[in-house]
């Protein structure tokens, strides 16, 4: 079998066996994509470590960031472990293969102040009552108030939504679901378009089914909108050049711990599945910390 057919397989056993999301079989198919066309697409048994390295070290060569090339290994190593598992080649190649050591970058935050003002200002526009300005407020104190991902946000139903104890119900990778905390701003926020943003929204089309946040043409809102509402409204209003909504989900961490959240309390909010994962805002805090007693401090 050759290697772009056991991909297939490999992708089909992703989404229907181990569900994983459609972006993160995307990210595979697109890794896996390119060992195909490195090694020429031969009869998977033939590739070998060699082969597996060699394709390695073109990603270096090519400006691929550490990170990238660590998932790349990654990929490779899952697809052949599971290929070994199907009878499909006679040993697996990737047990060998050493990913790249990931350089330990800090997310972009953005301050408390920073975030409180713009806020503020979603707010303001929303008081005349315009749909969308009622929907953008609420998205962006959601996102920020809950440190929920962008999809998670996006997939968000209106059954999901329990008002009186102001918590939300997400559904994370893997369908994993978790109830997180939203506070009195975002339900404010949220309350309002529901009741005078939403209709309105709902109006304009006949496929809103029970999507929390709608487009602009009735339908459930994409990532894709998310991320241009974020680049336009709030990396100005931060100071940043550029920044994505995954910021906020970085900065409401952030201000957790900052604020004496335990990180165990952190990982729960965040749905991240390892600890470790959630232990690079601890870093994040550091950082600050340093920088506040270097401004403030009369010894520093």
């Amino acid at each position: 079998m050759r290697v772009s057919e056991a991909i297939e397989g490999y992708l089909a056993h992703l989404g229907s066996v181990r569900r994983l999301s459609a972006a993160t079989v995307r990210a595979y198919r697109s890794d896996l994509a390119d060992l195909v066309r490195a090694s020429g697409d031969p009869d998977v048994r033939e590739i070998d470590v060699e082969t597996l390295r060699e394709w390695q070290w073109d990603a270096t060569t090519t400006g691929l960031s550490k990170a990238t090339a660590a998932r790349r290994t990654s990929t490779a190593k899952g697809f052949f472990a599971w290929a070994q598992e199907e009878g499909l080649t006679d040993g697996d190649p990737g047990q060998r293969l050493v990913a790249p050591k990931r350089g330990r970058t800090l997310p972009t935050v953005a301050t408390a102040p920073a975030l409180d003002a713009l806020l503020t200002e979603a707010e303001a526009a929303a008081r005349d009552g315009d749909p969308v300005a009622l929907r953008d407020h609420a998205l962006l104190e959601l996102l920020y108030g809950t440190g929920a991902r962008v999809s998670e946000i996006c997939g968000l139903d209106v059954d999901d939504i329990d008002h009186e104890r102001r918590t939300l119900r997400l559904r994370g990778k893997g369908d994993k679901e978790r109830v997180v905390p939203y506070g009195a701003p975002a339900a404010r926020a949220l309350d309002a378009y529901l009741v005078r943003g939403r209709p309105a929204l709902s109006a304009r089309g006949e496929d809103a089914g029970a999507a929390v946040f709608l487009g602009a043409r009735g339908s459930r809102l994409g990532p894709r909108a998310v991320h241009a509402l974020v680049s336009r409204i709030v990396a100005p209003a931060v100071g940043a050049e550029s920044l994505g909504p995954h910021a906020l989900r970085h900065s409401a961490a952030t201000h957790l711990l900052d604020g004496g959240a335990d990180l165990r309390s952190v990982q729960e909010i965040l749905g991240h599945a390892s600890l470790g994962t959630t232990q690079i805002y601890t870093h994040v805090s550091a950082e600050r910390l340093r920088e506040a007693y270097r401004l403030a401090h009369p010894r520093a």
